[in-house]
C-alpha cells in the first residue's frame, strides 16, 4: 500500500511538472523584447495628412494615416465600428487604435478590454473589414496579431503611443466625436 501511494505521488508530481512545462497557463502574455516586436511592425510612408470631408480610400485596413476628418474620435473602448477618417485623426494625435474582427471570442475581447482600459490614448473597436483577428495601428505603423496573449500588443502600445512618427504627438484625443462604448458620433465639445 505504501509503495502504491508513493508511486501515485510521484506520478502526480510528474504530471504537474509536464503541465507547467507544456504551457498550462495560456492566459499569460508571451514575453517579447521591443526589438522582437519592432521586427514585425509594418512601416508605412504617409504622404499627406490634410483635413477632408470626403471618404478616403486608404491603402491598409484599418488605415494607419493619411488625409482625415477635421475632428478626431474621442479615445476609449468602443463596442461599435468607428469612422476610419476620424480614427486616423486620433492617430495623428499619437493614439494607438487596436481593432478586432467582430466575431472574435468573448474571452479575447475581455482580455483586450482589460489590457487597454485606463490608457487615455487608446481606441479599441471592432473593424469588420480587416483580415487579421487583431490589428494595432499607430501613425504609419501597424502590426497584425492572432491573439491578445501575444506580448507584441502591449509592447506596440507602450512604444507607439505618442510615438516619434505621430505628427501631433502629445495632443489630446478627448473632446472629439464619440462616447464609448456605443456612440461613435456624438460631438464632445
Amino acid at each position: 500500500m505504501k509503495k502504491l501511494s508513493k508511486n501515485f505521488s510521484l506520478l502526480f508530481f510528474i504530471i504537474t511538472l509536464l503541465f507547467i512545462a507544456c504551457g498550462g497557463e495560456s492566459d499569460v502574455a508571451l514575453e517579447v523584447s521591443t526589438e522582437e516586436m519592432l521586427e514585425e511592425v509594418e512601416y508605412l510612408v504617409i504622404t499627406s495628412r490634410e483635413h477632408t470631408d470626403e471618404n478616403v480610400d486608404y491603402p491598409t485596413i484599418p488605415p494607419a494615416g493619411g488625409d482625415h476628418l477635421g475632428i478626431w474620435h474621442t479615445c476609449g473602448i468602443y463596442k461599435v465600428e468607428l469612422l476610419d477618417e476620424a480614427a486616423v485623426h486620433s492617430l495623428e494625435h499619437g493614439a494607438v487604435w487596436v481593432t478586432y474582427q467582430p466575431e472574435i471570442q468573448k474571452e479575447e475581447l475581455i482580455k483586450l478590454t482589460t489590457m487597454l482600459s485606463g490608457n487615455p490614448k487608446i481606441l479599441l473597436s471592432p473593424h469588420s473589414q480587416q483580415g487579421s483577428p487583431i490589428v494595432a495601428t499607430a501613425w504609419g505603423r501597424r502590426i497584425e496579431l492572432e491573439t491578445s496573449d501575444d506580448g507584441k500588443l502591449e509592447k506596440f502600445v507602450d512604444f507607439f503611443v505618442d510615438g516619434e512618427a505621430s505628427p501631433e504627438a502629445g495632443i489630446t484625443c478627448d473632446r472629439g466625436i464619440g462616447r464609448p462604448p456605443n456612440d461613435p458620433y456624438t460631438l464632445n465639445r
